[in-house]
């Protein structure tokens, strides 16, 4: 069946009607990278978001990924978690043809370098993610780190530390103890406001699973958009803050998982950026025992 175009319409009218006051503006936000991320102004003068799942392969997938993230929303609102309200959902796409999200808008911007100040106001926040305990658990972990993509990336200076990797994770996991996971917690997802983080966002992958997954993910992050330095700093403040580290098994799942499937170009695929995630892979490859 052929998709339905999106309806940006339709889509601003209904965000109207749940807000109850027109929008009088509507902007794209930067880093949305499975989404088109409107920053809307209503006429009363209050702000929100709307997700609309606009790419593939999200864009399939929209109606469980924007319901998940409502739930998650839900789940926050009382907690000490800095997350969005969620305001109204079109998961179907009823009303613009991809799935819809309506939340609030946080307060805040992105960070720059990731200083000291930076890894341990997000090690600290992750532990108080993962010292929630929603009503309902939340989906068992989905792996990003699938065998299709155990293939060594041709521009990789270290091929023999991605073999390793891939017979690593074609051996069992780790035993864990199951924890609430915002599961695609990053620099890229927080907010920043006078020196403290004022917001987490992007909560489709809410999921239950390791805690030092949470934190592999994070790591991978910085070390792919900056250096393996901060990615080091932030998961010794995790490991600080948690009151342990975990399994080396984690960061290399997470590592491979940045690999794109076959056929398709990596997503963070600059070369400095790739020459930096195969850097990553062998220092983590090398925590193994």
């Amino acid at each position: 069946m052929p998709q339905r175009p999106v309806d940006l319409t339709a889509a601003l009218a209904w965000a109207s009607s749940e807000v109850g006051s027109p929008v009088l503006t509507s902007e794209p936000l930067e880093g949305g990278l499975t989404s088109s991320m409107l920053a809307l102004r209503h006429a009363d003068g209050s702000e929100s978001v709307l997700r609309l799942m606009t790419d593939e392969p999200w864009r399939t997938h929209g109606a469980e990924l924007t319901a998940r993230e409502r739930d998650a929303q839900l789940a926050m609102a009382g907690t000490p978690v800095p997350a969005p309200t969620s305001l109204a959902l079109d998961a179907d796409g009823a009303v613009a043809g991809v799935a819809a999200h309506l939340m609030s808008r946080l307060p805040g911007s992105a960070t720059g370098e990731p200083d000291d100040h930076v890894t341990r106001a997000m090690a600290d926040l992750l532990v108080t993610i993962h010292a929630q305990r929603p009503p309902h658990p939340f989906r068992t972990f989905q792996s990003w780190a699938l065998p299709a993509k155990w293939e060594v990336p041709g521009w990789s200076r270290r091929p023999e530390s991605w073999r390793r990797a891939f017979g690593l994770l074609a051996g069992p996991a780790p035993a864990y103890e199951p924890t609430f996971l915002h599961r695609d917690f990053s620099h890229r997802n927080l907010l920043w406001s006078d020196g403290a983080i004022s917001g987490v966002v992007d909560w489709v992958e809410t999921s239950t699973g390791p805690a030092w997954l949470d934190a592999a993910h994070a790591a991978s992050n910085l070390a792919v958009a900056h250096d393996v330095l901060p990615a080091r700093a932030f998961l010794e403040a995790y490991a600080d803050a948690a009151g342990g580290r975990g399994e080396a098994y984690w960061l290399v799942m997470d590592a491979v998982g940045f690999l794109p499937p076959p056929g398709r170009p990596p997503m963070f695929g600059r070369p400095e950026q790739l020459a930096r995630l195969d850097s990553w892979l062998h220092e983590v490859v090398a925590q193994v025992g």
